[in-house]
Protein backbone atom coordinates (compact mmCIF):
# COMPACT_ATOMS: atom_id res chain seq x y z
CA UNK A 1 0.00 0.00 0.00
CA UNK A 2 1.26 3.47 -0.89
CA UNK A 3 1.66 5.63 2.23
CA UNK A 4 0.24 9.16 2.29
CA UNK A 5 0.77 11.89 4.89
CA UNK A 6 -2.37 13.95 5.51
CA UNK A 7 -2.14 17.21 7.44
CA UNK A 8 -5.33 18.25 9.19
CA UNK A 9 -6.52 14.67 9.08
CA UNK A 10 -8.96 15.12 11.96
CA UNK A 11 -10.69 18.06 10.34
CA UNK A 12 -13.95 17.83 8.45
CA UNK A 13 -12.55 17.40 4.94
CA UNK A 14 -9.38 15.62 6.03
CA UNK A 15 -11.20 12.91 7.99
CA UNK A 16 -13.55 12.03 5.14
CA UNK A 17 -10.63 12.00 2.70
CA UNK A 18 -8.76 9.59 4.97
CA UNK A 19 -11.73 7.21 4.83
CA UNK A 20 -11.80 7.43 1.04
CA UNK A 21 -8.03 6.96 0.74
CA UNK A 22 -7.98 3.88 2.96
CA UNK A 23 -10.97 2.40 1.16
CA UNK A 24 -9.00 2.85 -2.07
CA UNK A 25 -5.96 0.96 -0.81
CA UNK A 26 -3.76 3.72 0.63
CA UNK A 27 -2.08 3.74 4.03
CA UNK A 28 -2.55 7.06 5.80
CA UNK A 29 -0.58 8.94 8.46
CA UNK A 30 -2.39 11.94 9.93
CA UNK A 31 -0.94 15.10 11.46
CA UNK A 32 -3.43 17.22 13.43
CA UNK A 33 -2.85 19.26 16.59
CA UNK A 34 -6.63 19.44 17.33
CA UNK A 35 -6.59 23.23 17.42
CA UNK A 36 -9.87 23.20 15.50
CA UNK A 37 -10.68 19.51 15.52
CA UNK A 38 -11.38 16.69 17.95
CA UNK A 39 -9.54 13.46 18.66
CA UNK A 40 -12.99 11.85 18.74
CA UNK A 41 -12.90 11.94 14.94
CA UNK A 42 -10.28 9.17 15.03
CA UNK A 43 -12.82 6.94 16.78
CA UNK A 44 -15.37 7.70 14.05
CA UNK A 45 -12.85 6.86 11.34
CA UNK A 46 -12.03 3.56 13.04
CA UNK A 47 -15.73 2.70 13.33
CA UNK A 48 -16.09 3.03 9.55
CA UNK A 49 -12.81 1.40 8.50
CA UNK A 50 -12.57 -1.27 11.16
CA UNK A 51 -8.99 -0.21 11.90
CA UNK A 52 -7.26 2.77 13.43
CA UNK A 53 -5.33 5.54 11.71
CA UNK A 54 -2.21 6.92 13.36
CA UNK A 55 -2.30 10.64 14.18
CA UNK A 56 0.52 12.87 15.39
CA UNK A 57 -0.69 15.75 17.57
CA UNK A 58 1.84 18.23 16.18
CA UNK A 59 1.59 21.86 15.08
CA UNK A 60 2.87 22.34 11.53
CA UNK A 61 4.54 25.56 12.65
CA UNK A 62 6.83 23.42 14.86
CA UNK A 63 9.35 22.51 12.17
CA UNK A 64 11.60 20.21 14.26
CA UNK A 65 8.63 18.11 15.41
CA UNK A 66 7.21 18.04 11.88
CA UNK A 67 10.50 16.89 10.41
CA UNK A 68 10.68 14.00 12.88
CA UNK A 69 7.35 12.68 11.58
CA UNK A 70 8.58 12.76 8.00
CA UNK A 71 11.83 11.04 9.01
CA UNK A 72 9.79 8.30 10.67
CA UNK A 73 7.84 7.74 7.46
CA UNK A 74 10.48 7.91 4.76
CA UNK A 75 8.43 5.50 2.64
CA UNK A 76 5.59 8.03 2.18
CA UNK A 77 4.95 8.86 -1.48
CA UNK A 78 2.61 11.85 -1.22
CA UNK A 79 1.27 14.63 0.98
CA UNK A 80 -2.26 16.05 1.12
CA UNK A 81 -2.30 19.35 2.97
CA UNK A 82 -5.56 20.42 4.65
CA UNK A 83 -4.38 21.94 7.93
CA UNK A 84 -5.33 25.62 8.03
CA UNK A 85 -7.59 28.04 9.85
CA UNK A 86 -10.66 28.70 7.71
CA UNK A 87 -13.16 31.13 9.29
CA UNK A 88 -13.73 34.25 7.19
CA UNK A 89 -15.08 36.36 10.10
CA UNK A 90 -12.25 35.27 12.41
CA UNK A 91 -9.65 36.03 9.75
CA UNK A 92 -10.99 39.58 9.51
CA UNK A 93 -10.63 39.95 13.27
CA UNK A 94 -7.26 38.19 13.62
CA UNK A 95 -5.41 38.51 10.29
CA UNK A 96 -1.94 37.92 11.74
CA UNK A 97 -3.07 34.61 13.23
CA UNK A 98 -4.22 33.49 9.78
CA UNK A 99 -1.15 34.67 7.88
CA UNK A 100 1.21 33.10 10.39
CA UNK A 101 -0.59 29.77 10.79
CA UNK A 102 -1.70 29.11 7.22
CA UNK A 103 1.41 30.28 5.39
CA UNK A 104 4.08 29.12 7.86
CA UNK A 105 2.43 25.72 8.11
CA UNK A 106 2.42 25.39 4.32
CA UNK A 107 6.06 26.44 3.98
CA UNK A 108 7.12 24.00 6.69
CA UNK A 109 5.32 21.04 5.18
CA UNK A 110 6.79 21.77 1.74
CA UNK A 111 10.25 21.92 3.30
CA UNK A 112 9.72 18.68 5.23
CA UNK A 113 8.47 17.04 2.04
CA UNK A 114 11.58 18.22 0.19
CA UNK A 115 13.92 16.99 2.91
CA UNK A 116 12.25 13.58 2.76
CA UNK A 117 12.28 13.25 -1.03
CA UNK A 118 8.48 13.12 -1.43
CA UNK A 119 7.42 14.41 -4.84
CA UNK A 120 3.58 14.49 -4.94
CA UNK A 121 1.59 17.24 -3.19
CA UNK A 122 -2.15 18.02 -3.07
CA UNK A 123 -3.18 21.43 -1.74
CA UNK A 124 -6.53 22.25 -0.18
CA UNK A 125 -7.31 25.53 -1.92
CA UNK A 126 -10.63 27.31 -2.16
CA UNK A 127 -13.07 29.03 -4.50
CA UNK A 128 -12.42 32.12 -2.37
CA UNK A 129 -9.31 32.75 -4.51
CA UNK A 130 -11.62 33.97 -7.31
CA UNK A 131 -12.91 36.84 -5.17
CA UNK A 132 -16.15 38.59 -6.05
CA UNK A 133 -16.10 37.50 -9.68
CA UNK A 134 -18.95 38.07 -12.10
CA UNK A 135 -17.63 35.45 -14.54
CA UNK A 136 -19.88 32.49 -13.72
CA UNK A 137 -19.46 29.60 -13.64
CA UNK A 138 -15.78 30.01 -12.79
CA UNK A 139 -13.22 27.96 -14.69
CA UNK A 140 -9.62 27.31 -13.73
CA UNK A 141 -8.39 30.16 -15.95
CA UNK A 142 -10.82 32.71 -14.49
CA UNK A 143 -8.76 35.64 -13.24
CA UNK A 144 -8.25 35.71 -9.49
CA UNK A 145 -9.99 38.70 -7.98
CA UNK A 146 -9.29 40.79 -4.93
CA UNK A 147 -9.30 38.53 -1.85
CA UNK A 148 -12.36 39.37 0.24
CA UNK A 149 -10.76 38.27 3.53
CA UNK A 150 -7.37 37.41 5.04
CA UNK A 151 -8.43 33.74 4.86
CA UNK A 152 -8.95 34.03 1.10
CA UNK A 153 -5.65 35.90 0.80
CA UNK A 154 -3.82 33.00 2.48
CA UNK A 155 -5.24 30.64 -0.15
CA UNK A 156 -4.14 32.94 -2.98
CA UNK A 157 -0.70 33.29 -1.40
CA UNK A 158 -0.55 29.57 -0.72
CA UNK A 159 -1.13 28.80 -4.38
CA UNK A 160 1.64 31.25 -5.36
CA UNK A 161 4.03 29.71 -2.83
CA UNK A 162 3.39 26.23 -4.26
CA UNK A 163 3.76 27.38 -7.87
CA UNK A 164 7.08 29.07 -7.09
CA UNK A 165 8.19 25.99 -5.14
CA UNK A 166 7.42 23.71 -8.10
CA UNK A 167 9.33 25.97 -10.50
CA UNK A 168 12.36 25.84 -8.20
CA UNK A 169 11.97 22.06 -7.69
CA UNK A 170 11.11 20.48 -11.07
CA UNK A 171 11.23 16.99 -9.53
CA UNK A 172 8.12 17.88 -7.52
CA UNK A 173 4.50 17.99 -8.72
CA UNK A 174 1.39 19.52 -7.20
CA UNK A 175 -2.35 19.78 -7.67
CA UNK A 176 -4.28 22.75 -6.32
CA UNK A 177 -7.88 21.74 -5.68
CA UNK A 178 -10.10 24.80 -5.62
CA UNK A 179 -13.23 23.54 -4.02
CA UNK A 180 -16.43 25.12 -3.14
CA UNK A 181 -18.68 24.66 -0.08
CA UNK A 182 -18.45 21.16 1.42
CA UNK A 183 -21.40 19.74 3.30
CA UNK A 184 -23.07 16.52 4.34
CA UNK A 185 -21.62 13.47 6.06
CA UNK A 186 -20.45 9.92 5.42
CA UNK A 187 -23.45 7.81 4.27
CA UNK A 188 -22.98 5.52 7.29
CA UNK A 189 -23.92 8.39 9.60
CA UNK A 190 -20.79 7.60 11.66
CA UNK A 191 -18.70 10.57 10.53
CA UNK A 192 -19.60 14.16 9.76
CA UNK A 193 -18.81 17.75 10.61
CA UNK A 194 -17.89 18.22 14.25
CA UNK A 195 -19.10 21.47 15.82
CA UNK A 196 -16.58 24.25 16.40
CA UNK A 197 -16.79 27.27 18.63
CA UNK A 198 -17.87 30.27 16.63
CA UNK A 199 -18.87 28.31 13.52
CA UNK A 200 -19.60 30.42 10.46
CA UNK A 201 -20.37 27.78 7.81
CA UNK A 202 -24.00 27.69 6.76
CA UNK A 203 -24.80 23.97 7.00
CA UNK A 204 -23.80 23.38 10.66
CA UNK A 205 -25.59 26.62 11.54
CA UNK A 206 -28.69 25.33 9.75
CA UNK A 207 -28.50 22.11 11.77
CA UNK A 208 -28.33 24.07 15.02
CA UNK A 209 -31.27 26.22 13.99
CA UNK A 210 -33.51 23.32 13.05
CA UNK A 211 -32.61 21.54 16.31
CA UNK A 212 -33.46 24.61 18.36
CA UNK A 213 -29.89 25.10 19.60
CA UNK A 214 -30.07 28.50 17.93
CA UNK A 215 -33.23 30.52 18.38
CA UNK A 216 -32.97 31.53 14.73
CA UNK A 217 -30.65 31.69 11.75
CA UNK A 218 -29.55 35.08 10.49
CA UNK A 219 -29.37 35.24 6.70
CA UNK A 220 -26.61 37.73 5.98
CA UNK A 221 -28.19 39.95 3.35
CA UNK A 222 -31.42 39.65 1.42
CA UNK A 223 -30.85 42.40 -1.13
CA UNK A 224 -28.14 40.91 -3.34
CA UNK A 225 -28.56 40.83 -7.11
CA UNK A 226 -29.50 37.13 -7.13
CA UNK A 227 -32.74 35.25 -7.89
CA UNK A 228 -34.02 35.53 -4.30
CA UNK A 229 -31.74 38.24 -2.89
CA UNK A 230 -29.49 35.89 -0.89
CA UNK A 231 -25.92 34.77 -1.57
CA UNK A 232 -25.39 31.83 -3.91
CA UNK A 233 -22.85 29.07 -3.30
CA UNK A 234 -21.87 25.76 -4.88
CA UNK A 235 -22.40 23.08 -2.21
CA UNK A 236 -20.48 19.84 -2.72
CA UNK A 237 -21.01 16.64 -0.77
CA UNK A 238 -18.08 15.83 1.49
CA UNK A 239 -17.61 12.33 0.01
CA UNK A 240 -17.54 13.74 -3.53
CA UNK A 241 -14.83 16.11 -2.33
CA UNK A 242 -12.91 13.27 -0.65
CA UNK A 243 -13.09 11.27 -3.89
CA UNK A 244 -11.57 14.21 -5.78
CA UNK A 245 -8.50 14.13 -3.53
CA UNK A 246 -8.01 10.39 -4.05
CA UNK A 247 -8.32 10.80 -7.83
CA UNK A 248 -5.95 13.78 -7.85
CA UNK A 249 -3.39 11.78 -5.90
CA UNK A 250 -3.59 8.87 -8.32
CA UNK A 251 -3.26 11.32 -11.21
CA UNK A 252 0.09 12.48 -9.84
CA UNK A 253 1.37 9.08 -8.73
CA UNK A 254 0.59 7.60 -12.14
CA UNK A 255 2.48 10.44 -13.87
CA UNK A 256 -0.52 11.68 -15.84
CA UNK A 257 0.10 15.35 -15.04
CA UNK A 258 1.26 17.51 -17.94
CA UNK A 259 2.63 20.34 -15.80
CA UNK A 260 4.42 20.56 -12.48
CA UNK A 261 1.51 22.42 -10.90
CA UNK A 262 -2.09 22.01 -12.05
CA UNK A 263 -5.39 23.50 -10.88
CA UNK A 264 -8.80 21.83 -10.70
CA UNK A 265 -12.18 23.22 -9.66
CA UNK A 266 -14.20 20.81 -7.54
CA UNK A 267 -17.87 21.72 -7.21
CA UNK A 268 -21.18 20.36 -8.44
CA UNK A 269 -21.55 23.15 -10.99
CA UNK A 270 -24.76 24.55 -9.56
CA UNK A 271 -25.47 27.55 -7.40
CA UNK A 272 -27.73 27.18 -4.38
CA UNK A 273 -29.01 30.26 -2.56
CA UNK A 274 -29.21 30.51 1.22
CA UNK A 275 -33.00 30.35 1.07
CA UNK A 276 -32.83 27.25 -1.17
CA UNK A 277 -30.43 25.63 1.32
CA UNK A 278 -32.95 26.39 4.09
CA UNK A 279 -35.69 24.70 2.06
CA UNK A 280 -33.52 21.59 1.51
CA UNK A 281 -32.82 21.43 5.26
CA UNK A 282 -36.53 21.60 6.04
CA UNK A 283 -37.20 18.81 3.53
CA UNK A 284 -34.48 16.58 5.04
CA UNK A 285 -35.48 17.15 8.66
CA UNK A 286 -39.22 17.57 8.37
CA UNK A 287 -38.90 20.68 10.55
CA UNK A 288 -39.04 24.42 9.94
CA UNK A 289 -35.88 26.50 10.07
CA UNK A 290 -36.44 29.73 12.04
CA UNK A 291 -34.63 32.57 10.28
CA UNK A 292 -34.55 36.29 9.71
CA UNK A 293 -32.94 38.44 7.04
CA UNK A 294 -30.10 40.50 8.51
CA UNK A 295 -27.54 42.94 7.11
CA UNK A 296 -24.81 41.87 4.73
CA UNK A 297 -21.65 40.38 6.26
CA UNK A 298 -18.18 41.73 5.49
CA UNK A 299 -16.07 39.38 3.39
CA UNK A 300 -18.95 37.55 1.71
CA UNK A 301 -18.89 36.97 -2.04
CA UNK A 302 -22.27 37.49 -3.75
CA UNK A 303 -22.35 34.36 -5.92
CA UNK A 304 -19.90 31.70 -7.01
CA UNK A 305 -20.19 28.24 -8.52
CA UNK A 306 -17.96 25.97 -10.52
CA UNK A 307 -17.37 24.54 -13.92
CA UNK A 308 -15.82 21.12 -13.19
CA UNK A 309 -15.26 19.92 -16.77
CA UNK A 310 -11.49 19.81 -16.37
CA UNK A 311 -11.72 17.52 -13.33
CA UNK A 312 -14.17 15.31 -15.23
CA UNK A 313 -11.89 15.08 -18.26
CA UNK A 314 -8.53 14.54 -16.57
CA UNK A 315 -9.35 13.08 -13.15
CA UNK A 316 -12.46 11.14 -14.15
CA UNK A 317 -14.29 12.92 -11.33
CA UNK A 318 -17.97 13.76 -11.28
CA UNK A 319 -20.25 14.62 -8.34
CA UNK A 320 -22.65 11.90 -7.25
CA UNK A 321 -24.70 13.86 -4.69
CA UNK A 322 -26.91 16.98 -4.81
CA UNK A 323 -28.04 19.54 -2.21
CA UNK A 324 -30.84 17.27 -0.97
CA UNK A 325 -28.34 14.42 -0.39
CA UNK A 326 -26.04 16.83 1.40
CA UNK A 327 -28.74 17.97 3.83
CA UNK A 328 -30.12 14.44 4.34
CA UNK A 329 -26.73 12.99 5.33
CA UNK A 330 -25.90 16.04 7.45
CA UNK A 331 -29.21 15.62 9.30
CA UNK A 332 -28.64 11.88 9.90
CA UNK A 333 -25.16 12.62 11.27
CA UNK A 334 -26.45 15.33 13.59
CA UNK A 335 -29.11 13.04 15.04
CA UNK A 336 -26.64 10.18 15.51
CA UNK A 337 -23.99 12.42 17.08
CA UNK A 338 -26.37 14.04 19.53
CA UNK A 339 -27.98 10.74 20.48
CA UNK A 340 -24.51 9.35 21.23
CA UNK A 341 -23.70 12.40 23.38
CA UNK A 342 -26.87 11.83 25.42
CA UNK A 343 -25.81 8.23 26.04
Amino acid sequence: MAKIIVSGGCGYIGSHTIVDLVNNGFEVISIDNHLRSSAAVLVCIEAILGKSVQNYEVDLCDMPALQLIFQEHVDAVGVIHFAALKSVPESLQQPLLYYNNNLQGLCNILQAMTNSGISSFIFSSSCSVYGNTTALPVIETTALGQAESPYAATKQMGERIIEDFIIANPDKKAILLRYFNPGGAHPSGLLGEMPQKGISNLIPILMEAVLGIRSELTVHGGDYDTRDGTCIRDYIHIMDLADAHTRALRYLLEGRNKQGSEVFNVGIGEGVSVLEAIKATEQASGRKVPYLIGPRRAGDVVAIYANYERAALLLGWRPRYNINDIMATAWTWELNRRNAEMG
